[in-house]
């Protein structure tokens, strides 16, 4: 760790009073070694990581810590405040913060280092070293690895007690802060030893978005717990730096599992059949002894996990911090970005089908009875009819990943079989949103169930897939089907009715929806509303035109970012001109994500500016008439675009109404003190727009 961090990396008198002025402070040392090439991005990459989850632990630590592409080499900040500064921990603010800084591509080697200083951080004897150091050179080392703890608190008056009231006298033990990616255990008492008698054994997978701190920790928190609990524990840490899978023999031995993962579990099936506990990543690190006595207690009353453990929000009861709005949002989500490739392919596919047959090619017979190789119209209809059978699965795959979403693998029959009652009963998107819930909560259900040992090994093959599906079946078919089916057509024929000012004011909703949070829920609410209006062979007028408006709207974002850095380049960063280069091409291609590296660094000038310009952009659309076939394309599809004229100049008034506002505002931010910039509270709403993406993780 010699170069990751040295003294002058180490603020021993750190003085700021929020977790934002914290990061920054470190994070300016950073930039002044030339570790960090730009603040205000990195910043924003640090805050985006913060939202997915506080980096606040239990005794006085925060770890704020991303991957991003503004480092240069893998980096470690330490401050310690006396004031205490608050990072959303349990039991109140922290006076040890260590701002770790990984590349994008940090190699193994480096990370694994990272993730031995995230296990001494559960070290009792560590912390008060740290507490009771009083210099940067020595507090440096002391990390590094140069200096013991004893060593560094033999100044401190024996018996003295740090901030989180343990005693400075004791050595590291090297056991304790071993890698357990390899798959070592925790020990077990003497008494167990001496006795004879076999200790209860667990099995623990952790990992974390970042795969770098809280990965580590948990499994270091759940391996002490073990230990006083004369338990053994053997930890697979699903890290950045990799993973070694647990030996089978290791995991066919234990008694018990404990998932601590914020992250999808990679392999899970290996655990099915036994007493499991899954919680989120900061319960195994704050309270592992609870986990292990919960699983204790399901070994005894004999309850198991059914086929794959769940691992999905629903099931992460332990994790008090998600709400069933943030759960219910993540299922809907699933379904919506498992459904979006189909979505594109077909929709693409009609409307190649209708560019080069005409717009009679819907009403041309099945190519398996006519097709000739010389034929334009012959490759036109066959386009078409694969496009077609591509957009057939829309509903299915919606309502099946919902259920995923919320019940895993069991989730994915009862869900495709309710999206198909859907379609079967003309209760298209609706119907599939309403499926694909219903089949999640009645496979959670039966999972639910204490079923004798002999039919564990069926349940996921047979019996989950014919109780639900037969549930959600009957439920489509005989109970909710018709009036969903009625709810969906009274849509459409508003929809088909929408005309003037009505048709205005929706465009302008819908380019506010797709500019809001570029590519976030509120987004593809707006882009699943446009895709579903034109998900049959002979879409309606009312539902093109709101599939253009849809496209405009979310061309708008990036388009106005490339513009603005071309014409007021000198108030966007080096990094913000370059990012600028690249949203030409992606706004061009609809992709509304090109702006966020924009409205991440500034999001309360960069995101209401967008939402005026979509909002125009939207409105224009709609007046004008402009329709679309295509769910996708950008400029690509104008020539399948009715009225494209006057389409490209809905998208040209947008973008310079979204242009303008930004330069204004940014111009107005010019004359505020230094340092007030995109920096503190704005970071922190930047790191609600981008916590879908994978810039931190």
């Amino acid at each position: 760790m010699s170069e990751m961090i040295t003294a002058d990396l180490v603020d021993l008198d750190l003085s700021a009073e929020t977790k934002e002025a914290a990061a920054r402070a470190l994070a300016e040392r950073m930039v002044t070694l030339g570790r960090v090439t730009d603040l205000e991005g990195f910043l924003a990459d640090v805050a985006a990581r913060e939202a997915q989850m506080p980096t606040g632990l239990d005794g006085g630590i925060g770890i704020p810590h991303c991957r991003s592409e503004h480092v240069t080499e893998p980096t470690l900040g330490f401050g310690r405040s006396a004031a205490g500064i608050d990072f959303g921990a349990p039991d109140g603010p922290a006076d040890l913060i260590f701002l770790i800084a990984a590349p994008a591509g940090a190699d193994d080697a480096h990370l694994t280092i990272l993730s031995s200083l995230a296990r001494q951080l559960m070290n009792a004897e560590f912390t008060s070293a740290l507490r009771a150091v009083d210099d940067a050179a020595a507090a440096a080392a002391l990390i590094r690895g140069d200096e013991s703890p004893a060593a560094a608190a033999s100044t401190v008056p024996e018996g003295t007690e740090s901030a989180d009231g343990s005693k400075n006298s004791v050595a590291v033990s090297a056991a304790a802060s071993a890698d357990t990616a390899t798959g070592t255990t925790s020990d077990t008492t003497a008494d167990a030893g001496a006795s004879g008698e076999r200790p209860f054994r667990i099995v623990a997978v952790t990992s974390c978005p970042t795969g770098i701190a809280h990965t580590y920790m948990a499994a270091e928190s759940l391996e002490n717990a073990g230990r006083e609990a004369g338990v053994e524990v053997v930890v697979e840490t699903q890290g950045s730096a990799g993973f070694t899978r647990l030996d089978p023999a290791v995991i066919a031995a234990a008694d018990g599992v404990i998932f601590a993962h914020d992250v999808p579990v990679r392999d899970k099936d290996r655990f099915a059949g036994k007493p499991t506990v899954d919680v989120g990543v900061k319960a195994g690190i704050n309270k592992p002894a609870e986990l292990i006595t919960e699983v204790r207690g399901k070994a005894a009353r004999g309850e198991v996990s059914a086929g794959s453990a769940p691992g999905t929000p629903v099931e992460r009861s332990g994790d008090s911090a998600e709400g069933y709005g943030t759960k219910l949002r993540k299922w809907l989500m699933s379904g919506v970005s498992y459904m979006v490739p189909f979505v594109a392919a077909g929709g693409l596919l009609i409307a190649l089908g209708f560019a080069i047959g005409g717009y009679t090619v819907n009403k041309a017979p099945s190519v398996m009875d006519h097709f000739v190789w010389t034929q334009a119209d012959s490759w036109g209809a066959l386009l078409f009819q694969i496009g077609v059978v591509s957009f057939g699965f829309l509903v299915p795959v919606l309502a099946g990943y919902i259920a995923y979403g919320m019940a895993d693998r069991p989730g994915l029959v009862p869900g495709f079989v309710g999206g198909a009652i859907s379609l079967t009963i003309n209760a298209g998107f609706l119907g599939g949103l309403a499926a694909g819930l219903i089949a999640g909560g009645v496979v959670i259900g039966i999972q639910k169930v204490k079923i004798p040992a002999a039919l564990r090994g069926v349940m996921p093959v047979v019996v989950i897939p014919l109780i639900s599906a037969a549930i959600v079946g009957f439920l489509m078919f005989v109970v909710i089907g018709k009036p969903i089916a009625s709810a969906q057509k009274g849509m459409t024929d508003w929809l088909n009715g929408l005309t003037g000012t009505n048709a205005v004011l929706l465009g302008a909703l819908l380019g506010l929806m797709m500019c809001f949070d570029l590519g976030g829920p509120v987004n593809k609410v707006a882009y699943t509303f446009a895709t579903a209006g034109i998900a049959v062979a002979s879409p309606s007028d009312s539902a093109m035109k709101i599939m253009a408006a849809v496209m405009a709207a979310g061309m708008v974002p990036p388009l106005a970012m490339a513009l603005a850095t071309t014409v007021r380049g000198r108030l966007f960063t080096q990094t913000e001109r370059e990012n600028g280069k690249a949203a030409w091409v992606l706004g061009a291609s609809f992709i509304s994500e090109g702006a966020i590296p924009f409205a991440a660094a500034d999001p309360l000038r960069v995101i209401p500016s967008a939402m005026v310009g979509g909002a125009v952009t939207g409105s224009l659309s709609m007046a004008f008439g402009a329709t679309l076939r295509a769910p996708h394309g950008g400029i690509f599809v104008v020539p399948l675009i009715g009225n494209p004229f006057l389409y490209l100049i809905a998208i040209a008034a947008g973008v310079c109404v979204t242009t303008a506002l930004v330069v204004v505002l940014k111009g107005m931010r010019k004359q505020a003190p230094e340092g007030t910039g995109a920096g503190g509270a704005d970071t922190a709403i930047a790191a609600k727009v981008d916590s879908k993406e994978p810039v931190a993780a």
